[in-house]
């Protein structure tokens, strides 16, 4: 059986498709999540006013989330921090010098290898950690409010089973 002949049509196939599939809805829905936290955090007060600034001028962007979603509150090597992140150690690492020059989190010796650092947060990367939280659930409450309750349950919940392997 021979195989079919190529489209010689001059109508283009459909294509509706690549912006109504699932993992572009995702991460479509993950962009828009990202920029209302972030606009969230520019403005709020327990936000040292340097970093309300950078976020407000859009210096602060959804690779420093990565940052503020991975570290581990005792500290994340570059190495633990790239992968938890689904990052190159080199980028993680371009990442965390620009956190670290804006006071974010510090290098610290790492008490388990003399060799190797840890990358902790400071008392502002607590701060924005605390207004990272907040911004999280004001965006989620936003979400139920314009979803409904049982559509965002279930939209939770079906996101949870499917990034564990549930």
């Amino acid at each position: 059986m021979l195989p079919p002949p190529p489209n010689t049509s001059t109508t283009p196939p459909d294509d509706r498709w690549r912006q109504t599939h699932l993992g572009f809805l995702m991460g479509h829905a993950l962009r828009r999540f990202d920029a209302r936290v972030l606009e969230l955090m520019a403005h709020a007060v327990q936000v040292p006013l340097a970093l309300s600034n950078l976020a407000a001028r859009e210096q602060v962007g959804a690779a420093h989330i990565h940052i503020t979603r991975h570290l581990q509150l005792q500290g994340s090597r570059l190495t633990e921090l790239a992968a938890s992140a689904g990052m190159t150690k080199q980028a993680m690492g371009d990442l965390v010098n620009q956190c670290v020059a804006w006071g974010l989190v510090q290098r610290t010796p790492d008490p388990m290898d003399a060799r190797a650092k840890r990358i902790v947060f400071t008392d502002t990367g607590l701060a924005w950690l605390a207004a990272f939280r907040q911004a999280v659930a004001q965006a989620e409450a936003e979400f139920r409010e314009q979803v409904g309750t049982d559509v965002s349950t279930v939209v939770a919940l079906g996101l949870e089973a499917y990034a564990y392997g549930a």
